[in-house]
């Protein structure tokens, strides 16, 4: 999820790590901050592995400050990890959010839309936080505790509104009814 937003943000504009943080920290701050020695180290090995550019640019001081920027191997593995998401960031909402933050990159709708039909299918498969001793899912309806309750209230409530953005989305970008 780091090396993604690190990419996309990129992708937007050179930036200096100071700001590449607070942006990352705006997407996914209040739920998973992002900590200086998650960052540093991150961009170390995009680096090194040539997905991402550093020079020089004059700062306010003395020191000059060192702006990052995506180099076109940067881009192009962007382009793969939004075309292709790990199935960790198909299930995990945050990181799927951080996918979704980004997926305008991908040129091509139908690769899109392929992207956001994963989503729509896991989406659908049932499941929930709580079970049974037979196995299965909880309902609201079936759960006592009222904390609980609400927890399966607010998922399904989130769940409703997330698959139909997808269903619309979908079909915004096929130019026909989603399935």
């Amino acid at each position: 999820m780091l090396t993604l937003a690190i990419l996309g943000f990129l992708h937007d504009e050179p930036l200096h790590g100071y700001e590449l943080k607070s942006r990352i920290t705006g997407l996914t701050g209040h739920i998973r901050p992002v900590s200086d020695g998650a960052l540093y180290p991150a961009i170390a090995r995009l680096e090194k592995a040539g997905l991402l550019a550093r020079r020089s640019e004059p700062g306010s001081g003395a020191v000059p400050r060192q702006v990052l920027e995506l180099t076109a191997g940067g881009r192009a593995e962007l382009e793969r990890r939004l075309a292709d998401p790990a199935e960790a960031e198909i299930s995990d909402q945050i990181r799927f959010f951080t996918v979704a933050a980004f997926l305008d990159r991908l040129a091509d709708p139908a690769r899109q839309a392929a992207v956001l039909r994963r989503r729509l299918a896991f989406l659908e498969t049932p499941s929930s936080f709580f079970y049974d001793a037979d196995g299965r899912p909880v309902t609201a309806e079936q759960e006592r505790n009222p904390f609980r309750r609400g927890m399966l209230l607010v998922a399904r409530a989130s769940g409703a509104a997330e698959r139909a953005w997808l269903s619309e989305t979908i079909e915004e970008l096929e130019g026909g009814p989603a399935s």
